[in-house]
């Protein structure tokens, strides 16, 4: 990485003020060097060769798991009730929103 930073404070305060942070001075100064090595980091990844790779969205090869869909045991009427603090006939009972 290089040592001579590319970032200045001013660039840090203005997207400071761009996310709506106040940030100390000391805090600027800090993530000046912070982002700075950051950023010195990324840009490293334009010296790799990437000419013989094929283009990719995801590098694990992502797919679905998918599942048949199985019928199981459902509850009754009654026992869906059982516990309702208020119920109407085989519905439960709500109060009305609106």
């Amino acid at each position: 990485m290089k040592d001579s930073p590319k970032l200045s404070k001013k660039d840090v305060e203005h997207v400071a003020i761009l996310a709506r942070l106040a940030l100390t001075d000391e805090e600027v100064t800090k993530f000046t060097s912070e982002l700075d090595q950051a950023l010195q980091m990324a840009a490293a990844l334009n010296d790799v060769n990437t000419n013989n790779l094929a283009e990719t969205a995801h590098v694990t090869g992502l797919t679905n798991v998918m599942r048949a869909d199985k019928t199981a045991s459902q509850l009754t009427v009654e026992e869906s009730l059982a516990n309702a603090p208020s119920q109407d006939s085989k519905y439960f009972k709500v109060p009305k929103i609106l």
